[in-house]
């Protein structure tokens, strides 16, 4: 499939899994679990879950077993960006085309929503089969952690701050930041195939991945609109946060991130997809992306 079909179809996928994982919208406390629906289900490209999905088929698994750390990862990601979107972090008003939801509800509830959908995260995968749920936690809480996620919004905080920002600064928060979700989400496709042997090669393939596609958002922050993005272009610049643009300026990004997609189709070798399969073709798709 091309990029956008297999995209397209396990955004399908993943937003009929989403909702299930989701409480009931009359469940107390009412208030909160429509902040999570605002939170979760408002749109977005559902890449991180529909990589997991890709990565399975990809490797002879089936649709089922990848649906529990599917969920769980975008759970975990959707936290993440309320988080980051909240006054004392990037201070968004808008996310996928709408309000924020400390804009649309407060900022307590907003904390309080990236609180749940973290800990439903781990109920997700809770229960899945007992050892492949053991080994999709492990892989998640590493990736979400101090030496993931949080550890790269840590470093992110310090560049802004008045850190050195060379490429390898950069990279290294953007390694963290984003690279290390991307990272999980292949790998768990790898425990979800029952593919033990590969999980390395699939963790490197979507850290690959993932620095490709913060140099892309980058990029787009520079050249994209808000109409397209769903979110507010122009704030980097703006907030003279650390980027690969900031770093390297705009044509040195671009080299950067074209540089990431050749050595993403290298990682896709290593997992025997070669040219004409979904994860030789996604770099350039990615590369390609206009929101």
């Amino acid at each position: 499939m091309s990029g956008p079909e297999w995209l397209e179809a396990g955004r399908a996928w993943a937003e009929a899994a989403l909702a299930r994982a989701l409480p009931a919208e009359d469940e107390e406390p009412v208030r909160l679990h429509a902040a999570l629906r605002h939170a979760l289900l408002g749109g977005g490209k559902r890449l991180r879950p529909a990589l997991v999905r890709l990565v399975t088929l990809e490797l002879g698994g089936e649709e089922p077993a990848a649906e529990p750390p599917a969920v769980a990862l975008e759970l975990v990601h959707t936290y993440s960006l309320v988080h980051d979107d909240l006054p004392a972090m990037d201070d968004d008003a808008l996310r996928r085309g709408r309000p924020t939801v400390h804009v649309a509800f407060d900022e307590a509830t907003a904390i309080l929503t990236g609180d749940a959908l973290l800990t439903l995260a781990f109920e997700v995968l809770a229960a899945d089969e007992p050892l492949r749920a053991r080994e999709h936690a492990r892989v998640l809480a590493r990736a979400a952690g101090s030496r993931g996620m949080v550890g790269g919004q840590v470093l992110d905080l310090s560049l802004e701050a008045g850190g050195a920002r060379t490429r390898d600064a950069v990279e290294g928060m953007h390694a963290k930041k984003t690279a290390a979700l991307f990272a999980a989400a292949c790998e768990h496709g790898a425990i979800a195939a029952g593919r033990a042997a590969v999980r390395g090669a699939a963790a490197a393939y979507g850290r690959e991945l993932g620095l490709l596609f913060q140099a892309v958002d980058d990029l787009l922050d520079v050249t994209g609109d808000a109409a397209t993005l769903g979110k507010t272009p122009g704030k980097d610049a703006a907030l003279e946060r650390a980027t690969l643009v900031a770093a390297l300026g705009l044509e040195g990004a671009r080299r950067r991130a074209e540089e990431r997609a050749a050595a993403l189709r290298m990682r896709a070798n290593e997992l025997g997809s070669g040219p004409g399969t979904a994860l030789f073709e996604l770099g350039q798709f990615v590369l390609e992306r206009r929101a």
